[in-house]
């Protein structure tokens, strides 16, 4: 999930009705592809594969196919596509018979790709892997199903807690303790605000309340690390009228109305709202993981897992995941890319040596994440985050005109006596 840039979701509505003809076209029909029947083949010498990735990830893929080229025969050409135009190309692709042989999908809308049969089915594979207990397990829900898996970690981002530790400590606060909870964030950015906050250049926290994706990404984690749910587990109910999602809005409701959260929260659509933070003037607020490698290098920045009003902690664990095309015929050679880039070698002197999140729970404290305990912190919230399973996820939650962002903001900047029928409307979303 890229929650910096949601309103690129609006052609996931688009992508619905095309993704199931254009599949149908690709594939012969809907169902997933049948069992990979030469998953243990090995791989010919000197081919050359093709890979889509979406421009969000672009950093991490073009590290692990450098990496990868530069170690092997086989070779990865890489395209990289803009992330508004990705949804429609695989569609269109897919129509035409011409996927590459392998691309990577925003891990939310992988469950699509996988029941219109655009993956292949690498379930034997996968199972070959010693490590296949340690892969990302919220990636590989979401490229299940019905049993069989078609999917891999391919790059991951977090939802963590950033606080800045000079404005702490001018606040009287430790600038070693950040908060441990929602109610103990809240005090905290309380703090910031009313001792630095006179002259408008100072806010205790910051968040995109008019961008669904960003709530998605932000206060979700707060209602997991509680106990709670947001939906049923097939992705088509929503809970979002429950206790836990609502204590999780009346704070951030308290906090707005106390003037605590920014003049221009309510106005944030997301493509700038991760931007405010790294300019110094906010306490505390919650952050991608991906940020952290781009603040400033003089800010003294803490960093603490998202936690429920009274304790827990979880996080939106989002990024891509990466699958075999079912149309490809090089699926021995794209599988020799596919397993190498959760290897040891490519998650730790690739990824990690770029501090970047592993797709593994079993490397999260490497000789390079070591160096930052930040860092290692960060991998170590991939075995407990959840990455939320739903076929119409984009319709609903992350389109700027559906019915999630109309929820949220009654819920926090409006009448929260309207949050039972939004609920509804939500539920109707999600069964369409």
């Amino acid at each position: 999930m890229n929650p910096r840039s949601p309103r690129r979701r609006r052609a996931g509505a688009i992508l619905v009705g095309l993704l199931a003809i254009a599949s149908v076209a690709a594939c012969g029909g809907a169902d997933p592809q049948p069992a990979d029947s030469a998953a243990s083949a090995a791989p010919a010498e000197g081919v050359t594969v093709t890979m889509w990735t979406r421009a969000a990830t672009q950093a991490q893929s073009e590290r692990l196919v450098a990496a990868y080229n530069k170690g092997h025969k086989n070779q990865v050409k890489m395209t990289v596509i803009p992330t508004d135009n990705y949804q429609p190309r695989i569609a269109a692709a897919a129509g035409a018979k011409q996927l590459p042989d392998i691309f990577a999908s925003d891990v939310i809308f992988v469950p699509n790709y996988t029941s219109q049969g655009l993956f292949l089915d690498i379930t034997d594979r996968i199972n070959a892997l010693p490590f296949k207990d340690k892969l990302a397990p919220s990636h590989m829900k979401l490229g299940t199903l019905d049993g069989r898996q078609y999917t891999l970690p391919h790059t991951l981002d977090l939802s963590v807690w950033f606080w800045n530790k000079d404005l702490y400590s001018k606040a009287g606060l430790d600038p070693e303790k950040g908060p441990t909870t929602l109610k103990e964030f809240a005090e905290q950015a309380t703090t910031v605000d009313e001792k630095l906050g006179q002259d408008g250049k100072v806010s205790g926290t910051f968040f995109g309340g008019n961008c669904g994706g960003c709530y998605v990404f932000t206060f979700w984690p707060s209602v997991w690390a509680s106990g709670g749910q947001v939906m049923n587990p097939e992705g088509t109910t929503s809970l979002n009228d429950q206790p836990a999602m609502t204590n999780v809005f009346n704070i951030y409701k308290d906090l707005y109305a106390k003037g605590i959260t920014g003049a221009t929260a309510k106005e944030e659509q997301g493509p700038t709202w991760t931007g405010f933070f790294p300019k110094g003037g906010i306490g505390v607020m919650p952050m991608p993981s991906t940020t952290l490698g781009l603040m400033p290098k003089d800010m003294k920045v803490g960093v603490a897992p998202i936690a429920g009003p009274d304790g827990g902690e979880s996080t939106f664990v989002g990024g891509d995941s990466v699958g075999i095309s079912s149309t490809t015929e090089n699926a021995d050679a794209a599988w020799e890319f596919l397993s190498w880039s959760v290897s040891d070698e490519a998650q730790v002197e690739v990824m990690a040596k770029n501090k970047d999140v592993l797709a593994r729970t079993d490397l999260s404290d490497n000789k390079y994440s070591a160096e930052d305990p930040r860092v290692v912190l960060i991998n170590s919230l991939v075995a407990k985050g959840q990455t939320p399973y739903a076929l119409r996820f984009g319709q609903t939650y992350n389109d700027p005109q559906g019915p999630w962002l109309r929820l949220a903001r009654e819920a926090v900047f409006g009448d929260p006596g309207k949050v039972a029928q939004l609920n509804t409307d939500i539920t109707k979303s999600l069964q369409q």
